[in-house]
């Protein structure tokens, strides 16, 4: 009885400390791109409410566009790619760095309430985090330098930063808070990563031949995407 409530206690104590760790990221993150766009870049000025309704607009498409998942091959089952971040890029384009960064919260949002969790919550930070490591380098390159030129210059960076931070991320923090909070042994995990792929035999090869091919490759699809798509977009945004 009394090991139970030890075990209890400590998966209490667990899931409170991830919480706060969710709460100081998304603190955090925000902070960074509210001081960039105040000390630095100068996003159009618009009414807070109609800013608020076409960040909601981009969230509410990014989150129906999360129930549109790929396999990959080269990758576990619970890497898979999605084109939600694409309206969160145009999202940041448009309005600003801190509008994609809200605007990726409230689309992870909508989309727990949608679809709930099946990662113990870790794979909805892992989004979250991950997909401002990509929206935000490229937003304040674009809004640095505003053509063509400089969406194409910020998206790459926004890849390049995302492939890089994300991988890390997930073997420092991500893949044990999962193991913690799942209950499922690291050993397992890799295991999953070696029925795919030979070659992933430890946490730093699974991220070497998933997560980094992973990241880079959904940094290069969103980027052409939303190359093909902003400026319509924007057109019409400009319209209203």
């Amino acid at each position: 009885m009394l090991e139970n409530l030890g075990k209890l206690w400590a998966a209490v104590q667990d899931n409170v400390v991830f919480l706060l760790v969710c709460a100081a990221v998304f603190a955090g993150v925000f902070a960074v791109a509210l001081a960039l766009e105040k000390l630095w870049l100068k996003p159009p000025k618009q009414s807070p409410a109609r800013r608020a309704a076409y960040v909601g607009i981009f969230a509410a498409i990014a989150a129906v566009l999360m129930y549109a998942e790929f396999a990959l091959p080269f990758a576990p089952f619970f890497y898979e790619l999605d084109f939600s971040e694409v309206p969160v890029l145009i999202c940041s384009f448009s309005l600003g760095p801190v509008a994609g960064v809200v605007c990726e919260f409230v689309k992870e949002v909508l989309k727990l309430l949608l679809k709930g969790t099946s990662t113990a919550f870790v794979g909805d930070l892992a989004n979250f985090v991950v997909g401002c490591s990509f929206v935000l380098p490229a937003s304040v390159v674009y809004f640095a330098n505003k053509t063509k030129k400089g969406a194409i210059i910020g998206m790459g960076v926004g890849t390049a930063v995302m492939t890089v931070f994300g991988s890390l991320f997930n073997a420092v923090y991500l893949l044990p808070a999962f193991s913690v909070l799942y209950g499922m042994p690291l050993d397992a995990i890799v295991a999953i990563g070696t029925d795919v792929n030979g070659a992933i035999n430890s946490v730093s090869t699974l991220v070497l031949f998933a997560v980094v091919p992973f990241n880079l490759l959904k940094g290069v699809v969103v980027s052409v995407i939303t190359f093909l798509l902003y400026k319509h977009i924007e057109r019409l945004l400009r319209m209203r």
